[in-house]
């Protein structure tokens, strides 16, 4: 794979190129882009791949929801409907997509919202919800719309300023994209990440005086939830596990599972993955099944003996409440 990423080093030039012009006409006023009454806050990154943006807005939501009527509005990614759709009581996986229903799942008082074109589901969530904030999930690149806060996101292992464009790097907009961001969370750090390394990031990320970069960790519940049960993880020490993930990178799970003393095998699957009717007799005929919030919401219905491990963002130092601040200074 590797090798074929550096061979296709030319196409990557082609993709930068593309990427440079599309962003100088959004600067430059050719291509339009529209701003809303409503207060608009933006979570994305710059590279493909995981990078914590579901526990992210989870977080927000939090912070939010007791003080705001909030709404998200989600792409859906990989969902089988069509258009602007906005989640009820029949909503599904299906209609959704899987981290949009997993959000809902959690937040069923919020207003929530799939729609590619990200202005008409503005508009439309403007019309018929009101929110007093709308919270664009994975919408850092679509410039059609001015969002008035963002927050990028880039991983530990992958800073966006270590990498190059797709498809040779993991690259999907110019490093210097993230001018626009309010904030900067470098996600899925080490639990014991010092100051020293701290400011060495600072340090290749060259924020602007403006900009706050905050430092998270996943941290990973130790009390495992199913449909209508709840186990500890060291329930799990005695029985053949069997881990499942459909998630862009599982090895933060994979290295926290392991340093608790579990054993396990581990089937992984793409992001997102659409589990085959083989795959799921493969999944039935397993004891006791460990897999991602993502992961269980398409499989709750279908496989039984399942768990899975919440996740959230774990701040350095006092960074939730830096975020917490900068978001009610943006509500005013």
């Amino acid at each position: 794979m590797q090798l074929l990423r550096k061979i296709l080093f030319p196409v990557s030039l082609v993709y930068a190129l593309v990427v440079y012009l599309r962003n100088y006409f959004y600067d430059k006023g050719i291509f339009s882009s529209k701003s809303f009454e409503t207060p608009t806050i933006c979570i994305g990154n710059l590279s493909a791949g995981g990078t914590g943006k579901t526990p992210m807005v989870e977080l927000l939501v939090a912070l939010l929801k007791d003080n705001y009527k909030v709404a998200v509005l989600s792409r859906g990614y990989r969902r089988k409907s069509k258009g602007f759709v906005l989640a009820d009581d029949s909503a599904t996986v299906g209609t959704l997509g899987d981290e949009p229903f997993q959000i809902f799942s959690k937040f069923s008082d919020i207003n929530l919202a799939v729609d590619a074109d990200r202005r008409n589901g503005i508009e439309i969530l403007e019309k018929r919800s009101k929110p007093d904030v709308i919270i664009l999930d994975d919408a850092y690149q679509h410039r059609k719309v001015i969002c008035g806060f963002s927050i990028l996101l880039t991983s530990f292992g992958n800073l966006y300023v270590d990498d190059w464009y797709l498809p040779t790097g993991n690259l999907r907009d110019s490093k210097k994209e993230a001018s626009r961001a309010e904030v900067i969370v470098v996600t899925k750090c080490p639990s014991n990440l010092s100051v020293d390394a701290r400011n060495a990031i600072m340090a290749k990320l060259k924020p602007e005086p403006r900009q706050k970069v905050l430092f998270s960790y996943l941290a990973y519940d130790d009390s495992l939830t199913a449909v209508d049960d709840s186990i500890s993880l060291d329930d799990l020490k005695t029985k053949k596990v069997t881990l499942v993930t459909g998630i862009a990178n599982p090895q933060p799970l994979i290295d926290y599972l392991k340093f608790k003393g579990l054993r396990f095998e581990h089937l992984k699957f793409k992001d997102h993955h659409d589990f085959s009717n083989s795959e799921l007799d493969i999944l039935r005929e397993k004891k006791c099944i460990l897999t991602t919030e993502k992961d269980f919401v398409r499989l709750k219905d279908k496989v039984s003996n399942l768990y899975f491990i919440p996740v959230k963002h774990q701040f350095f130092d006092d960074g939730e409440l830096v975020l917490k601040v900068r978001l009610q200074e943006f509500m005013k």
